[in-house]
């Protein structure tokens, strides 16, 4: 049986997290930007339009496949080209390529019976329901400014840095793919220290394994890690000697596998849904964002240090049928639950509150739907 080493081991108060992030050119994330420009060429025509889209993507294949009910016209292939050109993989000589691919759809419209449930005028109680069972969390907490666990924040500004230098020409080598994974030490449940991070970008034939260590170490981590960058860190970089082939030409990527990327980094619980290409009538999307906005306030109100929020809905009906917060230890439960009380659940209500029916969705894909300036539940 292998032994930890002794280093590696957390005494009493003590735990190591680790959150992992990955850069736009990840299989993944690219059918999820797929789908996100999908709903919102179809909001910019339609606000009331519902979407639910899917994307697959593999070599020179991309799969389109959902129920989308619109008066708006929208040209999926040349939206899922143009989304592939921005997201930088147009190497003719690679399969998959904006140019080059073969895009299939299996588009049908919205069931006529979740419908009736979501839509005001036929909904039984003349309320707009919810667009599906199931249940969302929100959290937050005060460890970093933007009231996010410290791991998925510097694993997500790790993979950001790599996007930022490919296109600004600092690292010309860089292509779209990548991934990053941040481990932090814990003393009780504050940060105190950055003890591992991977950084795994793809990378031209021509760079050597020594030059990109160079310019994660050197370069890459000091900036983007900030002030939680120390000497003492161990930087596991491209571990498996090199990461040429990448993308969609060697991994299948699946809208919504990346559900903790998008979160929390585990950092606070999951209720199974993913976000992308989702229309806000699905309160997968607008009941996460709006227990995230909740969570949020009860930090800024001081109320908590740390509070989870959860939220529990059936189809077509507006009210949720639970409604859970959780400070952790950290302040009042009474004081936090009358806090929450004030809230209007009802999806209607959170999609006027944020105005939720513009084209807003492509800025949330990739880097965290959370912790991000600009977005309507961050403010």
């Amino acid at each position: 049986m292998t032994k930890i080493p002794v280093e590696e081991l957390t005494f009493a108060g003590q735990h190591t997290f680790t959150s992992e992030s990955v850069t736009e050119g990840h299989p993944d994330k690219v059918c999820d930007y797929i789908a996100d420009s999908i709903l919102d060429a179809y909001l910019s025509k339609d606000p009331k339009s519902r979407v639910a889209c899917e994307v697959l993507c593999k070599e020179g294949i991309v799969v389109i496949a959902g129920e989308i009910t619109s008066a708006g016209q929208v040209d999926h292939e040349a939206i899922a080209r143009q989304a592939i050109r921005e997201i930088g993989y147009t190497d003719p000589s690679a399969s998959f390529n904006a140019d080059g691919v073969k895009v299939h759809q299996f588009v049908s419209k919205q069931s006529s019976e979740i419908a009736q449930g979501v839509n005001l005028d036929t909904n039984l109680d003349h309320e707009q329901g919810a667009g599906d069972q199931g249940i969302m969390f929100g959290y937050a907490t005060d460890e970093t400014p933007e009231l996010m666990p410290l791991p998925i924040l510097l694993a997500h500004r790790l993979s950001r840095g790599l996007a930022d230098d490919r296109r600004n020409g600092k690292a010309s080598w860089l292509r779209p793919d990548g991934k990053t994974q941040v481990s932090v030490l814990y003393e009780g449940n504050k940060p105190v220290a950055v003890t591992d991070v991977i950084v795994s970008p793809q990378h031209s034939p021509q760079i050597s394994r020594e030059e990109i260590i160079s310019y994660v170490t050197d370069f890459l981590a000091p900036r983007a890690l900030g002030d939680w960058f120390t000497k003492k860190i161990r930087f596991h970089v491209n571990p498996t000697g090199s990461f040429i082939h990448g993308g969609p030409s060697a991994d299948a990527g699946v809208t919504g596998r990346k559900i903790i990327v998008d979160t929390y980094g585990g950092y606070g619980r999951h209720g199974g849904g993913a976000f992308s290409g989702k229309d806000p009538s699905k309160v997968d999307r607008s009941g996460a964002y709006f227990c995230r906005y909740i969570s949020r306030q009860l930090i800024k109100e001081k109320i908590a240090n740390r509070a989870e929020i959860q939220i529990s809905y059936a189809i077509g009906e507006s009210t949720p049928l639970s409604v859970k917060v959780d400070a952790f230890g950290t302040g009042d439960p009474a004081k936090a639950a009358m806090f929450v009380k004030k809230f209007d659940f009802r999806p209607a209500a959170i999609i006027e509150r944020f105005k939720l029916l513009r084209p807003i969705y492509r800025q949330t894909t990739n880097y965290g739907h959370f912790g991000k300036p600009g977005l309507p539940w961050e403010e």
